[in-house]
């Protein structure tokens, strides 16, 4: 396979690089005319249907929907507007195929295809072909651009019969691969469209069903793998997933904003990104807590003890129950009474809020038979003569008479405070926060915990500022309550109610002002009020907002996504994926990660542990096994730690030299190490230009050795979201997670492992994020 910069031997024929580059501008330019005209048309249809006005209910919701969906084409448009076409194939037979983000079709009656969307079939020998295997491909040119402007191609000729020498290596186009690496970030993440690699490819466009684990070490593209997954599922599996959408799950929101770009840079904006902390509408999870306490919270026999505090809402008093019904009728409630009624309500196995309905009913239907019982039964009924009460004598009150007696005892407040206490509805919030703030709550309900976990549960019943941790559980004790809707229903008949009277006022107005002229002599003329009564009137003024599926999934904790992708998996809690696969019924979901690097207490110690539960046997793993990112000397380095971690775990191959061998360095007075920092600091951004340094410290001195930097060098960025666009960006190890930087300074490794029973792993992470140097600076130990 032949190789050559800027095209300057194509099919062995003497062609300049520039003829190339300007043959291949004129086409690219071409392209970009029939996006602009693409784009000029949709948003004209857009500006139509804005300038409508008026109309039912169902035409708005219609019109809001039809400008939703040129808004997304005009945004796709835009978002594909760099690197619209990156590369050329030359098949044996037929004409050649340009390769880009997007498909774009000639405006003629035949819409001839002018550009191939990567994702489609035809694009994949772009990234599947070899010498060995080519597929009927020829030549495969990788065109390189600057906005609009072509500045380069690459080409492999892959036809060994026209005398071509074989590969020089198993990447697919190689000076791309390596140009994109080795170029400085930005604080973002870039896509890999042009560059998709064979094992990658092979992971991207796997089949949608079922849980493929995707395992891979430092540097080998398992988030951009994953996020290019969604955009051919997206692309694929278009009628099967816009209705239901995909989540995509990461570990912080620094990450989050980190890869925000790359799908609508692959021209998917539908694809809803979120943290843990965000998968409980209503709640902003962003407070921290210590990591022993996330571990105690992560840990599956939780669910049991959620339920368990459930139950213990769901009281019977030590003592009867005085219920004061008027002013000389006090009723009671006793324990055996209600026991018997919690017991028939739970026997029926509804959530907890709803089954508040059928306790009332138990215990207001008790109530009412105890007062029957006090007025008494008919003695005259039988015998005219009769005056005592007898057994078998009638009670003098009729059904009609017991339900209006039921329907006050309902309304009675000594009756709900009773309800409320015994059987009180509750949010997950309540639940959570009652059962966390009390000891004697957890000692009821977590009894199976050891003593010192329920004391590091125990926190303040002041209102609550909620950690990732707690997402989970609130997400547990919303299924276990279930939603109380009554509330919400009855103030929404009674907004019917308003609309209905509103309407029919308005059609007396309009019945008002008709002219009786002729109202004598029949006439066929139609008014308002022979059409439409005051019910539909009111339905077809009932406002509506249209909401993406994106935004109308993250408001709804009950949704059921059509897929479900998860980055550093391995974080998870056992209760987190409890979370997860309730959010994805169908368990299609594309599971990244690597088990080597899991740093949180209660994240996975295999795979098999995390879904078995769920699947059974029933998941697919592949494996990625080439590192893009990290160069051989820093994965040597790394490799050691991975060895103290598993001697059984092998790293990922690197493929590229740096040229620059890692360097660490002693600090033989800790109290030198601010000082020591700063200047490694400025030496590193001098030698990286324009690209990204990040400082990675143990927590427990982050702000101290934040503050130094940051006080010493400009453009720093810190704290618990850092802006990745900064020069330098000083975190911690979790802070780090699926981030890269151009140069990385790991800050008292020893203070980074001595921090976790995990320490090794969360150590590896941190050598594993550069692309090009590694410095480690180590503070002697005191005494």
């Amino acid at each position: 396979m032949s190789r050559q910069s800027g095209g300057t031997e194509l099919d062995s024929r003497p062609d300049s690089e520039a003829a190339e580059i300007a043959h291949e501008q004129t086409y690219v330019s071409n392209l970009y005319d029939r996006l602009d005209d693409l784009r000029d048309q949709a948003e004209q249809r857009r500006s139509g249907v804005l300038r409508q006005t008026g109309g039912t209910q169902q035409e708005r919701s219609q019109r809001d929907s039809t400008v939703a969906m040129y808004t997304d084409q005009v945004e796709r448009l835009n978002a594909v507007e760099n690197g619209l076409c990156f590369g050329r194939l030359d098949p044996d037979d037929g004409p050649s195929r340009y390769i880009g983000r997007i498909g774009i079709f000639a405006p003629d009656v035949d819409h001839e295809p002018l550009l191939v969307d990567w994702r489609a079939p035809a694009a994949r020998p772009f990234y599947l072909a070899t010498a060995a295997a080519p597929t009927g491909i020829r030549r495969r040119r990788h065109i390189r651009t600057r906005f609009r402007t072509v500045t380069g191609v690459d080409d492999e000729v892959l036809d060994l019969s026209a005398g071509a020498p074989g590969p020089a290596s198993d990447l697919t186009g190689e000076a791309s691969l390596l140009a994109a690496v080795t170029a400085s970030r930005t604080g973002r993440m870039g896509d890999i469209v042009q560059t998709i690699q064979a094992e990658q490819d092979r992971v991207i466009r796997a089949d949608l069903g079922g849980v493929l684990v995707v395992q891979g070490g430092p540097g080998t593209g398992k988030t951009a793998v994953a996020l290019h997954r969604a955009a051919y599922l997206l692309y694929t599996y278009r009628q099967q997933l816009s209705t239901r959408g995909v989540l995509i799950v990461g570990p912080n929101t620094t990450f989050l904003r980190y890869i925000s770009h790359v799908l609508p840079s692959l021209a998917e904006t539908g694809v809803l990104l979120a943290t843990l902390g965000d998968l409980f509408p209503g709640v902003r999870a962003t407070a921290a807590e210590p990591a022993e306490v996330a571990e105690v919270k992560g840990r599956a026999v939780l669910a049991d003890v959620l339920a368990a505090a459930v139950r213990d809402r769901q009281r019977v008093p030590d003592r009867p129950m005085a219920i004061p019904v008027d002013e000389d009728v006090t009723l009671e409630l006793t324990g055996s009474t209600v026991e018997a009624a919690r017991e028939r309500v739970r026997r029926a196995g509804r959530p907890h809020n709803l089954a508040r309905e059928q306790f009332e009913v138990e215990i207001v239907h008790a109530l009412a038979a105890q007062l029957a019982e006090r007025i008494g039964t008919d003695p005259y009924a039988d015998d005219p003569l009769g005056g005592n009460d007898a057994p078998g004598d009638p009670q003098l009150l009729g059904e009609a008479d017991l339900a209006e007696i039921r329907r006050e005892l309902r309304a009675n407040p000594a009756v709900r405070a009773a309800l409320d206490e015994l059987w009180p509805v509750l949010t997950a919030q309540q639940l959570l926060g009652g059962l966390f703030g009390s000891a004697e709550a957890l000692d009821s309900a977590a009894s199976a915990l050891p003593a010192g976990d329920r004391a590091l549960l125990l926190r303040s019943a002041a209102p609550q500022e909620w950690t990732p941790a707690d997402v989970p559980l609130l997400d547990e004790a919303a299924e276990l309550l279930g939603e109380d809707d009554r509330a919400r229903r009855a103030a929404q008949e009674r907004e019917r109610r308003r609309r209905i009277a509103y309407a029919e006022g308005a059609l007396e107005i309009a019945k008002g002002s008709e002219s009786y002229e002729f109202e004598d002599q029949e006439s066929e003329i139609l008014a308002a009020t022979d059409l439409i009564d005051a019910d539909r009137l009111a339905d077809r003024h009932t406002g509506g907002e249209w909401l993406s599926t994106a935004q109308r999934a993250a408001a709804d904790r009950q949704w059921a996504f059509g897929h479900v992708i998860v980055d550093e998996a391995q974080e998870l809690s056992a209760m987190a994926w409890r979370l997860l696969m309730r959010r994805c019924p169908s368990r299609s979901m594309t599971v990244v990660g690597d088990v080597a690097q899991t740093g949180a207490l209660a994240g996975a110690a295999s795979w098999a542990a995390v879904l078995e539960p769920y699947v059974a046997d029933r998941w697919r793993q592949a494996e990625l096994t080439v590192s893009y990112r990290t160069p051989r000397e820093i994965m040597a380095v790394a490799a050691k730690v991975l060895a103290d971690i598993d001697p059984a775990l092998e790293p990922p191959r690197a493929v590229r030299d740096a040229g620059v061998e890692p360097w660490d360095r002693l600090v033989p007075d800790p109290a030198e190490l601010p000082d020591r920092l700063i200047e490694q600091v400025r030496a590193e951004v001098a030698a990286i230009g324009d690209g990204r340094l990040g400082v990675i410290v143990p927590a427990a001195d982050l702000d101290r050795l934040a503050a130094a930097v940051a006080a010493a060098v400009p453009d720093v960025a810190v704290g618990n979201d850092p802006d990745l666009v900064r020069r330098v960006v000083v975190l911690t190890v979790p802070q780090a997670k699926g981030l890269e930087f151009d140069s990385v300074l790991v800050t008292d490794p020893d203070g980074v492992v001595s921090e976790s029973r995990r320490g090794l792993s969360d150590l590896y992470v941190a050598l594993t994020r550069a692309t090009q140097r590694l410095g480690v600076l180590r503070p002697a130990a005191a005494g």
